[in-house]
């Protein structure tokens, strides 16, 4: 159940993260409401699978998550550069959380 909670965790990441770009500084109300839901959840979510998951493996695919997710939305929808390079950075990421929770 742990690593459930903890790979939801990782969206909210990527979820607060949009949003808080979206807010222009806090600026906007709903993205704002967004972020500070999104970074509660996803805190909670995490401190929660810690309790099971070796800290350094939890924060490392909490964070992996987060960071792929993110980046393949801004992407996808905020006209980010979707170079050959980045992709297979972003692939590394990926396979580094699943090694991680193979080893586990």
């Amino acid at each position: 159940m742990a690593w459930v909670v903890l790979v939801v965790s990782g969206v909210l990441e990527a979820v607060w993260a949009t949003a808080l770009d979206k807010s222009q500084g806090l600026g906007r109300l709903v993205p704002s409401l967004v972020f500070f839901a999104g970074l509660g959840l996803s805190m909670t979510g995490l401190a929660y699978a810690l309790r099971t998951v070796p800290v350094g493996t939890g924060y490392a695919v909490w964070v992996g998550i987060g960071a792929v997710l993110t980046a393949g939305y801004a992407m996808v929808f905020g006209g980010e550069s979707a170079t050959p390079v980045k992709l297979l950075l972003l692939a590394g990421i990926v396979g580094c959380v699943a090694g991680l929770k193979i080893l586990h």
